[in-house]
């Protein structure tokens, strides 16, 4: 009786959640003051391994934001992500396989993985090639220590389930996601000059009618991709140079949003992207950029935040189903 008490008043809490994202071509931007925090009343994960399948994805992310496993310093980066809104918008869903592309720190694997473990859905993230024989020495301690993490607590995050991936990488299994996410790494793959795989494979390895969502930083449209100061090697992308490499793969946009837009960003910093928060270089790469200049003046890149960011929601068309 118990358990069904807690089932009957779970389900009471996700009725009460926020909706599902809109289907419109332009998204309307949610006020970010209303989505970046959750409800006091969403429920804990950890309570419960099995969460009925009445709950929203709005309840459950919102569980997500809320766990203890989070830290405090990721939690104080919501309100310049948006992770709720952001993912309502991309249309993250109960019971979806998930691969997480380049994770990086883990910022979004934190909310992710435990989402997936919540609803009987599964999380997948890419991790370096250990089949590729050029593969740095750092590179392999850096996939042993994300794995290491996130096994470490199997009733929050579940199986996370690493998948090969590099420029030289075999194709990601083909037809077996429902929603891929990359967050902030196209502008290595075109410096890379492996752009057009990554995408052709991102769209092989969807299900048909699949979510490819992609969030990246910014450049003013009509700037030059060899700028060396607001181009790729900045970290900034044009939107629509993203729009047209995910389109020669075969995805259709569905839908942009400015969830992420950040106006005060003038994407011309003295070490590209990364003098912003969270990064805040004060160094170029290869004269100490691990190192702090105490001599380097912070204080107008600090006011401006995190950088401007595009968020682009694709579908992979039904009919391009085999």
């Amino acid at each position: 009786m118990h358990i069904r008490r807690f089932l009957i008043s779970f389900c009471a809490i996700a009725l009460m959640a926020c909706g599902d994202a809109p289907e419109s071509t332009v998204a309307t931007t949610p006020d970010p003051a209303t989505q970046t925090t959750p409800s006091v009343d969403a429920p804990k994960i950890s309570e419960s391994p099995v969460v009925p399948v009445q709950a929203t994805a709005s309840t459950l992310i919102a569980a997500a934001l809320d766990g203890a496993w989070r830290t405090a310093e990721d939690k104080s980066r919501d309100s310049a992500r948006h992770p709720l809104a952001t993912l309502e918008f991309w249309g993250l869903a109960p019971g979806m396989n998930i691969l997480e592309v380049q994770a990086g720190g883990g910022w979004w694997t934190e909310i992710l993985a435990p989402f997936a473990h919540a609803n009987g859905g599964s999380f997948n993230a890419t991790a370096a090639d250990l089949g590729n024989l050029e593969l740095p020495e750092t590179a392999k301690k850096s996939r042993e220590a994300f794995a290491a993490r996130f096994a470490s607590k199997p009733e929050v995050y579940g199986s996370v389930n690493l998948v090969n991936f590099g420029a030289k990488s075999a194709p990601l299994p083909s037809d077996n996601f429902d929603f891929i996410l990359s967050a902030r790494s196209v502008h290595g793959w075109i410096n890379g000059k492996v752009a057009d795989k990554m995408f052709s494979d991102f769209f092989q390895a969807l299900k048909s009618g699949g979510i490819l969502a992609i969030e990246q930083h910014r450049a003013n449209e009509g700037t030059a991709a060899d700028d060396p100061l607001k181009g790729t090697s900045s970290g900034y992308v044009m939107q629509s140079s993203v729009v047209a490499l995910a389109e020669k793969a075969g995805f259709v946009l569905e839908a942009s949003s400015e969830i992420n837009a950040n106006p005060a960003d003038t994407k011309d910093h003295p070490f590209g992207v990364w003098t912003l928060q969270p990064t805040a270089r004060t160094r170029p790469y290869g004269e100490g950029a691990d190192a702090s200049d105490p001599k380097f003046d912070r204080t107008k890149y600090d006011a401006i935040g995190e950088s401007d960011r595009m968020t682009l929601k694709f579908r992979k068309p039904v009919a391009a189903a085999k």
